[in-house]
């Protein structure tokens, strides 16, 4: 009887611990799904601003000379710049994404077919600019890639309110990680292929995007492959997921709480964005081992180090007061400035150094901001919020974009110094 009456725990047991698996298995799945998501999301962006200067001379024509005169009427050195400033790539890879922001979080969620259309842009985007026979159709390819990264932020910062507030941290990671990867390779291949091989070798990046969000990431069971074809059409087009439906005016009023995220990050964007196509282009340390051009690319990836390193930190560090950022930003533009008008850096070392610092504060403004949402805002507005403070940083962005091109040609126009030590 008493063998009769025993109740084995074992079948409990392994139940507990095998669903304790699954559950480790697809948290895992999830934090490296949205580091990828980040990563392709990214990758064409910054591909597009680390080209800006080849496909300016490639399809804008080659960089042309300035000659300044003194007042008794002798010339002095001459600069050389592009008749047109890489702010008008900056212009072309951010003003579509902010319209994507701005307006994307006022729409049906629809997740998958979403990222169906970034999928689709980002291939459209390198194919347009590599094959491009003119200049405007390279500027539209750039819109392509623009209207990829854009939704694409949007959507997975959005998505990202139905998994551990984690993946916040490894989607900052993620892009960036696209600033060093899509920084160094281009570069780097750049060494070897022309600047249409290059673009149309990045091609797989689009096709891995695909791939992460489809098979990698463990959708939330209301958002799972089953949806996908209502999405398409073939079922309900009723949105899958979603925040509590608000109104857009209910949204709308929610815009001034969300003030003290956006601000800060805008205007961190807006300084460091000036410094990079406003200023780089015109940091030029002759007779070193790196030619104008080549220079350009290496501060584009020296910049993103430093964006990847503090966007990957915010489990060890967390800065609540963005804001010292801001100011921080506002000195490196100060500092760069004078070197580009004056040449009184002595070694491209130092401006590694202070570009590194200025990528540290970008990348730290974002993960931080984003990190803070993801505590403080309840978690049914947190879909909307998270969404629609992404426009922030493309305004800041774009606000540089337009700064950049007048500061260029002034700075242009000025005689080139010579400098210290030479």
């Amino acid at each position: 009887m008493d063998s009769e009456n025993k109740v084995a725990p074992e079948p409990v047991k392994d139940n507990k611990n095998l669903e304790d698996r699954v559950t480790k298995r697809t948290r895992w799945r999830n934090l490296v799904a949205f580091w990828m998501l980040g990563l392709c999301n990214n990758y064409g962006y910054v591909v597009m601003l680390s080209a800006a200067h080849d496909i300016i001379e490639s399809k804008f024509g080659n960089a042309s000379t300035t000659t300044s005169e003194t007042s008794d009427n002798t010339t002095t050195a001459t600069r050389a710049c592009n008749t047109m400033s890489t702010g008008a790539i900056l212009l072309a890879d951010i003003i579509p994404a902010l319209l994507v922001k701005t307006g994307a979080p006022f729409l049906p969620f629809l997740v998958h077919l979403r990222l169906l259309s970034c999928v689709l842009l980002a291939a459209g985007g390198f194919v347009m600019v590599a094959l491009a026979s003119s200049k405007w159709l390279a500027i539209f390819g750039v819109v392509l890639t623009s209207l990829s990264s854009g939704l694409g932020e949007v959507t997975l910062l959005g998505y990202s309110r139905f998994f551990s507030k984690n993946v916040i941290s490894t989607w900052s990671s993620g892009t960036g990680g696209a600033g060093v990867i899509g920084a160094v390779s281009y570069a780097g291949l750049a060494m070897y292929l022309t600047t249409e091989q290059t673009l149309l070798a990045m091609l797989i990046v689009p096709a891995i995007e695909a791939l992460t969000f489809w098979l990698i990431l463990v959708h939330p069971r209301e958002t799972a492959l089953s949806g996908f074809s209502k999405q398409l059409g073939t079922g309900s087009q009723r949105p899958i997921i979603g925040s509590a439906q608000k109104t857009i005016s209910e949204k709308i009023s929610m815009l001034p709480t969300l003030a003290k995220y956006m601000l800060p990050i805008g205007l961190v964007y807006l300084f460091e964005y000036f410094i990079n196509q406003g200023l780089f282009e015109l940091i030029d340390f002759k007779g070193i081992w790196l030619t104008h051009s080549e220079q350009y690319r290496w501060l584009q990836v020296d910049y993103q180090i430093g964006v990847f390193i503090s966007r990957s930190s915010v489990n060890l560090v967390t800065i609540r007061r963005v804001w010292i950022m801001t100011v921080l930003q506002f000195l490196n533009i100060i500092l760069l400035t004078f070197e580009t008008v004056y040449y009184y850096i002595p070694n491209i070392w130092i401006v590694f150094a202070i570009v590194l610092w200025e990528g540290f504060l970008g990348g730290g403004a974002y993960v931080n901001t984003f990190y803070r949402m993801s505590k403080e805002i309840p978690e049914e507005d947190r879909e909307f919020s998270l969404g629609i403070t992404t426009m922030a940083d493309s305004l800041g962005i774009a606000l540089a974009g337009f700064l950049a091109m007048p500061v260029h040609n002034a700075i242009c126009k000025l005689p080139e110094p010579i400098r210290l030590g030479n």
